[in-house]
Order: C-alpha cells, then sequence, then structure tokens
C-alpha cells in the first residue's frame, strides 16, 4: 500500500526541498504542524536529490517502518539557475509491501514527467504554492487511484495523459517435470482467442487432470520444451495445479490437515458433488449432500494409508466406492491437501551396480572415442533395458518419474526390476 506521494526539487537557495506531499505534512510537517512525519527528510534528502551522476537510476530506501522509491532526474539546460533542473517524484510504502510492480510505476512517472518538462518546461514553470497547482492533484490522485483501483488515468493537458497500471507480482511457479499432471483451476477455453501463441491452442484441449506433461505434448504433437513452457506461463497466473499420475497401484494416506475436511460441512459438500459419478448425480434425489454423504466420505479417507494401493482400497470399500469416482475422490484430497502420495523408488544394493554406474557417469565426461571403448569393454553383453534402468536405480527417481522417462507401463517397470539383482523398492 501507498502511504505517501510527494515532489522535490533541489532549491538554489535551499538545497532538497519537498514541494508538494500528499497526505499534507506526511513527509515534511510546516511549521506549527503536530504531525509525526514518516520519517526525517532532511536524513535521506541526499539521496531523494542526489548528485547528477546518481540520477537516471532507481533508487530505493529503507527506513525501520517504510521503503521510499524515486528516480530522480537532472536536466541540463543554461535557462536553469545554475544551468540545471534537479527533480524526484517518490513514492513511500510499506517496508513489508512487494515493490515490484511499484518500482515499474515509479520509472514510467519520472520518464513522463522529464518529457513533459523537456517539451514544454512544466515543472520549472508551475508557480503554484506547495500542495497546490497541477502537480500536487497529480500527485492526489495518483495515490487515491492505486490504492484502491490499481490503477489510474490522469489527464495532463491537451496532448498528454498519464496512464499507469500496478500489475501483480505472482511467486514462482514450482519446478516442472515430466511425469507431473496439470488440473486447470479455470476455464481455459472462455480466456483464450485466436492470438495466442499456437502451443498453447494445441496444448489446451489435453489439460484434463489426467494426462501428464509429456503425454500432453506427445499428443498435440509438440515440442516438449515448448509445452513446458505453456504450462509454466499458465501455472505463474495460478491457472493451473499439478497433480501425480493416477494409478490404481499407487499408495496414499491422510495428514493431519483432514481435521479441516472433517469440520469443515461446506468442503464436505463440496466433496460429494465433485466426487460423485455423473450417472448417480443425474438419479440421485435433490439434496446438500449428494448420493454420499459428509460422514461416508470422512470414513472413506481415514481408511487410506500408506502399503495400501488403491486397488485394494477399491475393492475393500466396493459398496461405497461404487457411487464414487475413485480418481476425483483422491484429486480433492491432493488439492485441499489432507491427502499425500506415498511414492515408490528402486535402489540397487549391489556394489558393482554401483561402480559401473559412478564409471559410466565418469566417461562421459571424456571423449567419445573413449566412452565407445568403455562402453564396448563394460557391457557387450549386458540387456539394454537394463543398462536403460540403472541410472534411475540409486533411490532419488520415483516410479512416475521412471515410466515417464522410459515410456513404460508400471507393470513393465516391475518387471524389469524384478529381473535385475539387488533392487530393493522403498515407499516414502
Amino acid at each position: 500500500m501507498i502511504r505517501a506521494v510527494f515532489f522535490s526539487i533541489f532549491d538554489v537557495h535551499e538545497g532538497p526541498k519537498v514541494l508538494h506531499q500528499v497526505p499534507a505534512d506526511s513527509i515534511a510537517p510546516s511549521i506549527g504542524s503536530a504531525q509525526i512525519p514518516l520519517f526525517d527528510f532532511p536524513s535521506v534528502s541526499s539521496y531523494i536529490i542526489p548528485r547528477p551522476e546518481y540520477c537516471s537510476k532507481l533508487i530505493t530506501l529503507c527506513t525501520p517502518l517504510h521503503r521510499i522509491l524515486c528516480r530522480p532526474v537532472c536536466l541540463h539546460s543554461s535557462s536553469y539557475p545554475r544551468n540545471a533542473y534537479t527533480f524526484s517524484i517518490a513514492l513511500v510504502l510499506d517496508a513489508s509491501t512487494p515493490f515490484a510492480s511499484y518500482a515499474t510505476v515509479t520509472l514510467k512517472l519520472a520518464s513522463l514527467l522529464q518529457t513533459l518538462e523537456e517539451q514544454s518546461r512544466f515543472l520549472s514553470r508551475d508557480a503554484s504554492a506547495p500542495n497546490t497547482g497541477k502537480i500536487y492533484a497529480l500527485c492526489e490522485i495518483l495515490l487515491e487511484d492505486l490504492n484502491n483501483y490499481c490503477e489510474s488515468m490522469i489527464p495532463i493537458d491537451d496532448s498528454n495523459t498519464l496512464n499507469i497500471k500496478l500489475f501483480p507480482t505472482y511467486p514462482p511457479p514450482p519446478p516442472l517435470y515430466p511425469y507431473h499432471v496439470p488440473l486447470s483451476t479455470v476455464r481455459l477455453d472462455s480466456l483464450t482467442d485466436p492470438n495466442w501463441d499456437l502451443t498453447m491452442l494445441k496444448v489446451l484441449p489435453y489439460i484434463d487432470g489426467i494426462n501428464s506433461v509429456k503425454q500432453i505434448s506427445l499428443l498435440a504433437d509438440a515440442d516438449y520444451k515448448l509445452v513446458r513452457k505453456a504450462i509454466e506461463h499458465l501455472l505463474y497466473y495460478g491457472c493451473l495445479l499439478l497433480l501425480d499420475i493416477f494409478s490404481f497401484n499407487a499408495s496414499y494416506a491422510p495428514t493431519a490437515e483432514l481435521a479441516s475436511f472433517v469440520e469443515n460441512m461446506d468442503m464436505q459438500e463440496e466433496c460429494a458433488k465433485y466426487v460423485a459419478l455423473p450417472s448417480i448425480q443425474g438419479n440421485a434425489k435433490a439434496s446438500q449432500s449428494g448420493p454420499v454423504g459428509g460422514f461416508q466420505l470422512m470414513e472413506l479417507y481415514l481408511k487410506l494409508r500408506q502399503g495400501q494401493t488403491v486397488k485394494t482400497f477399491y475393492i475393500e470399500n466396493a459398496e461405497t466406492m461404487d457411487k464414487i469416482d475413485v480418481r476425483r475422490f483422491i484429486t480433492f484430497g491432493v488439492i485441499k491437501g489432507f491427502l499425500y502420495r506415498a511414492h515408490r523408488y528402486a535402489i540397487t544394493t549391489s556394489q558393482t551396480s554401483r561402480r559401473k554406474r559412478e564409471h559410466r557417469t565418469k566417461s562421459k565426461q571424456k571423449t567419445n572415442i573413449s566412452t565407445a571403448v568403455s562402453f564396448q569393454a563394460d557391457d557387450t553383453d549386458a540387456d539394454p533395458h537394463m543398462l536403460e534402468l540403472e541410472k534411475f536405480l540409486d533411490g532419488t527417481h520415483c516410479f512416475d518419474e521412471i515410466c515417464t522417462e522410459l515410456m513404460i507401463s508400471e507393470q513393465e517397470l516391475m518387471s524389469r526390476l524384478k529381473a535385475a539383482r539387488d533392487v530393493q523398492i522403498i515407499c516414502r
């Protein structure tokens, strides 16, 4: 939030001086004013109105409670006293306020005022008393509009208008891997238009909460790197969530956040409507609880545990689960944060396999000839499928990642692991 906007100049007699400030007396209180300023202006005036070599640069100042953003401008001309005119328009924010978008506003304001001064002496010819006139009005409208509407349109004169908008800054998106499954949180079709990126338009039909990023690139017949960039763009703006690949061999367990689901009746009703099969929804009597009650859903979520596959869970609760879309049932818990996936990892316990893997890693750093010789010497009779799999047997690659990278099913992966010696599967 903007606490104050002020305009200051270098006065040839008084030095750095605040001409206009909004709110009044917030930066440099007038004589007799009882208001306490946001900060001590004289102590930072040399940064607000600095030496010429530091002008035309964004300056950020921090006080214990506030942050000051400004871009001082120094114009040289024989028409000015001392052949120079130095001014600065500054924004004062709370110290905790993210300031990236405000920095852009500060730069644009300074650039516009510099252009106006160069064209028509808009600033230096303003003879208005402090806290009056066009410059004061600009500061006043700017403070009110940006705080209330995050945008402002201020007519300066017949040929100049100031248009400013605060664009929100989002945190960087989470890391995106080929085995992640994107799920849309908005109606993407309603946001598109023909001018969108071609890759993005090809990708959108396959974002359904089922296909992984790698599968989407194959189905859309698009380059994986471009598909990944398009999905990261949607992630950045909060249009997607990332899920795991759904599998009946996967294992899920509840977290402590399940208590919030137990206490929240609205969430239970939302869950009942989301997980109900379409045929059940159509035939069910109109009720807020849906075909499955909140108590039944709680019981089902509490029955999930590590080491138990979704398939086993479904068979054990078949009578109730017949009314429920099991994929949506799991997805809802993951989205709300009260279910977590227990991934499986494969790790080899054979010292020979480890030494071979380390040797191959080192050999890749040598010339192609030496790598080829090493491969022929060590692995002439080795199974190519096992050579392909070995690099994933260090306990850091989950089954989803291995299946996606090798383009094989989980069943085929298990058969390869059973054929391998000294391989253990851990769940975490």
